[in-house]
């Protein structure tokens, strides 16, 4: 009998070259052009950020001043460097705007050459566009890096626990630490797999923890993503034009890498593997090319040397799952699966799924397969249960939570359904179920009638919103075609985890390229940024 061979990513497979497909309501950003000219120099004689700066910058950096009351993130309301980005700033400054301009134009072709594009899908006209990326990296020293590091580890911590315990015992609602019924009505809630415990204890094997700068430089938690969190092709493609068209300053940056994120993960994925290390076979599960991220599934499928497969590839049998290749079946013991919990199993989930595997919670539950993410984390990652994560921290670790996070009202609340309708213009309300900027309203800039549409759907669903008052966004600063100015940046770091978790070093820092935009995701005009972490000076 023969069987269709996986389809597995080389560099010479077709599919290595897909174009990335990202939805969006809005015009489709282009890498220049939609940036606009930099602001011109503010006049007030006012101190700190918007004043004319007390620092002293020339060449690339001439002029440059971050908005009033905005944490800048290279240099401080003086307009000096901030400390430990001296030597990087003095490498930046040596470019000029010409050469620069330049160097992006390399960078945006590199990108095209590589295949990272994107069409949006309301773009009648099909157009392929590159992938919005700015030259100016995002620099962290590596004293500031630190304990962003440990809180991250700590946070995830708390979340896997949580997922144990709430598929588990459910220690923490049993003790009204978290209300039963905002879990329990969570649509990321998944019943059938209660009692179910993955291989290894993992829930969250890979984490994307969107962190936010408040004006007075704290860094707090925006958003937690453990179901399938993307963009880490996008971090590694970064730095790796970065290094192509920056090589000299790169090098003498002295920039801690990213690019053993792939090793990293298939070593955190292979640990929890159900059977012994050396006989583990991995495959990455793509719903198929017309996905938005299907570039990045083809991306890690060739980094980490694993089978890029489809629903259609894998059958169970005997509640163990085998992928078809040309000699055969194979085991498969560890799915890196990039498709949503309700298409995995049609035997469990919707009926009608073809992108999934029938039988593959069988197996799952059975302990013949790791499933990475764990089935049933988006009850983590609710927007509604969001605000109780702190509480997490000190219920499972007994510790105080080292990542502050922003204040959220729930809506499910009465008394916090009533703040929110009241002061809905100077929040900003965001749907749990939406993602990618969709369903936000901003409410400083929304007209009366979107302020009267989403106070009516408040009231009808309040358990589908939570409100957070406006954050200001720190700045960063960004090429926008003729020089340099500011425009607002957030920041995802990755988390692996296996038998012991690992942060990558930055991150993907996503830029709003739109001037006075606070909505960095490329579906609503936003690009992204290298992010460079530091290593320690030597002594």
């Amino acid at each position: 009998m023969r069987y269709p061979a996986a389809r597995v990513a080389t560099k010479d497979h077709p599919r290595s070259r897909a174009k990335m497909h990202v939805p969006s309501a809005s015009p489709a950003p282009t890498t220049r052009g939609r940036r606009g000219p930099p602001p011109k120099p503010p006049t007030s004689s006012r101190g700190g950020a918007g004043a004319p700066s007390a620092g002293r910058k020339t060449g690339l950096f001439a002029g440059y001043r971050p908005p009033v009351d905005t944490y800048d993130e290279i240099f401080d309301a003086r307009g000096a460097p901030r400390p430990g980005l001296d030597r990087v700033v003095r490498l930046l400054e040596g470019i000029g705007p010409n050469e620069l301009r330049t160097r992006q134009r390399l960078a945006d072709e590199a990108f095209l050459k590589s295949g990272v594009t994107f069409s949006v899908y309301a773009d009648q006209r099909g157009v392929e566009r590159i992938f919005p990326f700015d030259l100016v990296p995002r620099v962290v020293s590596a004293r500031e890096w630190e304990p962003v590091r440990r809180g991250l580890e700590q946070r995830v911590r708390a979340l896997n626990a949580f997922l144990a315990d709430v598929y588990g015992d459910q220690r923490i609602l049993a003790e009204g630490r978290i209300p039963r019924h905002l879990v329990e009505a969570s649509k990321g809630f998944l019943p059938a797999m209660r009692g179910i415990r993955p291989p290894g204890g993992v829930y969250v094997h890979v984490a994307g923890i969107d962190l936010i700068r408040r004006p007075d430089g704290t860094l707090v938690v925006l958003e937690d993503n453990v179901r399938t969190p993307s963009g880490v092709s996008y971090v590694l493609e970064n730095r790796t034009v970065m290094k192509r068209v920056l090589p000299r300053i790169f090098a003498e940056a002295r920039v801690r890498p990213v690019d053993e994120y792939p090793l990293r993960l298939r070593e955190a994925l292979v640990s929890v593997s159900p059977v012994e290390p050396t006989g583990t076979r991995t495959v990455i599960l793509t719903p198929g090319q017309h996905n938005s991220a299907y570039f990045e599934h083809t991306f890690l499928a060739r980094r980490m040397g694993c089978d890029l497969v489809q629903g259609q590839d894998l059958f169970v049998w005997h509640d163990k799952v085998y992928v078809k290749t040309t000699r055969g079946p194979s085991r498969v013991d560890v799915i890196y699966r990039r498709v949503d919990d309700a298409f995995l199993d049609p035997e469990v989930f919707r009926a009608d799924s073809l992108l999934g595997v029938p039988g593959l919670v069988r197996a799952y539950a059975k302990g013949n397969v790791a499933i990475a993410n764990a089935i049933g984390n988006g009850v983590a990652d609710d927007k509604a249960v969001y605000p109780f994560v702190p509480e997490m921290v000190r219920f499972y670790l007994s510790e105080e939570p080292l990542l502050p996070q922003v204040e959220t009202y729930v809506c499910d609340r009465e008394k916090d359904l009533s703040y929110v309708l009241a002061n809905l213009p100077s929040l900003v309300v965001k749907s749990v179920d939406e993602s990618g900027g969709y369903g936000m309203l901003m409410g400083p800039q929304a007209s009366k009638k979107e302020l009267a549409e989403h106070a009516r759907r408040i009231r009808q669903s309040p358990r589908g919103y939570i409100a957070q008052p406006l954050v200001e966004l720190s700045s960063c600063p960004t090429w926008c075609g003729n020089g340099i100015a500011p425009r607002r940046v957030d920041l995802r770091p990755y988390v692996v985890t296996g038998r012991s978790t690992w942060v990558l070093p930055g991150g993907l820092t996503r830029v709003a390229l739109v001037e006075g935009s606070y909505v960095v995701n490329s579906s609503q005009g936003g690009g992204s940024k290298d992010t460079w972490v530091l290593e320690d000076q030597p002594r």
